[in-house]
């Protein structure tokens, strides 16, 4: 798990550096984006082994950016997994539906987050995921 890369995607400054001081805590390698290009351009020189995607961005929504990368052959292996603040029935089918591979609704638990980004990294180590 140590060094592990990770970007987050999320146009929430707040957001970004709490997730980031517990994901750096726990030993992984993290980057962010305020937006979908930031993150295209960081993706050009950084090869997370998950992203963590707000559904919500200004510009090309998450949702979007997620299909695009899941459609190129050398990105589609990179673990997507969609959050949203509007957590509504339907939600987590359009998500997954969109490429994500799984989902979580905020606000963040900071209690799991380290231990709910380690079930999506290591589906078998963690008794099948999240």
């Amino acid at each position: 798990m140590a060094g592990e890369p990770i970007l987050l995607v999320d146009d929430n400054p707040t957001n970004l550096k709490l997730v980031r001081v517990l994901l750096e805590g726990a030993g992984y390698h993290v980057r962010f984006a305020l937006d979908a290009d930031e993150a295209l351009a960081i993706l050009h020189e950084f090869r997370p082994r998950l992203i963590l995607m707000d559904i919500q961005l200004p510009g090309m929504d998450g949702l979007t950016l997620t299909r695009m990368l899941k459609s190129n052959p050398s990105m589609r292996d990179i673990v997507i997994v969609g959050l949203t603040a509007y957590a509504m029935k339907g939600d987590e089918e359009r998500i997954l539906a969109a490429g994500c591979d799984g989902y979580l609704a905020k606000p963040i638990d900071t209690r799991s987050l380290p231990d709910v980004v380690a079930s999506f990294l290591h589906p078998t180590a963690n008794g099948g995921g999240p």
